[in-house]
């Protein structure tokens, strides 16, 4: 597997599929969220809606996985997931490598050979990135999938950083 790590905006990424940082609602929000909502269109939003009235009742579980279309972004399908939310009395790092692991395995069933990440629950979830970058690219490196190139986009230079840091120390 090729892992590549570009620092920049998301929506911009040209990939088979991108992956949402979403809450369980699916409905848009904040952060990588929003953007890839408003990046998208609002067709992203109908169907997610849809999503919601079909086999997501309930929205979509932390650790879970889903795939949309990307309508108006470079990429082909948006792959939506829920990361945990940081607490220091709890540790949810099975959680948070599901999130890729599932992600994976999505990618794997629509046929992407080519996915890009943000750093997952390590915005507004609070997640210390370090950690957060750790967690992600050993999850990357140990899954069993025919995705050939995953792309870390980082918001941040120390985001960034992190990521360089987790993938020498995983190479």
């Amino acid at each position: 597997m090729n892992i590549e790590i570009r620092k920049g905006d998301i929506t911009k990424v040209h990939a088979d599929a991108i992956v949402n940082a979403a809450n369980s609602k699916l409905l848009g929000g904040g952060g990588v969220d929003g953007a890839i909502h408003r990046a998208a269109g609002k067709q992203l939003l109908a169907e997610c809606k849809q999503l919601r009235e079909t086999t997501l009742p309930d929205g979509l579980p932390a650790g879970g996985a889903v795939a949309t279309k990307g309508y108006d972004l470079p990429a082909t399908w948006v792959i939506h997931t829920v990361g945990p939310v940081f607490a220091k009395k709890t540790d949810r790092s099975d959680v948070l490598a599901s999130c890729y692991r599932e992600s994976l395995r999505v990618a794997d069933e629509i046929g992407a050979v080519s996915v890009a990440f943000p750093a997952v629950s390590a915005g507004i979830y609070g997640w210390p990135i370090d950690d957060a970058a750790r967690i992600a690219v050993r999850t990357v490196l140990a899954a069993d999938t025919s995705v050939d190139t995953v792309v870390f986009v980082p918001f941040s230079d120390a985001a960034e950083q992190a990521f360089r840091d987790a993938l020498a120390e995983n190479s």
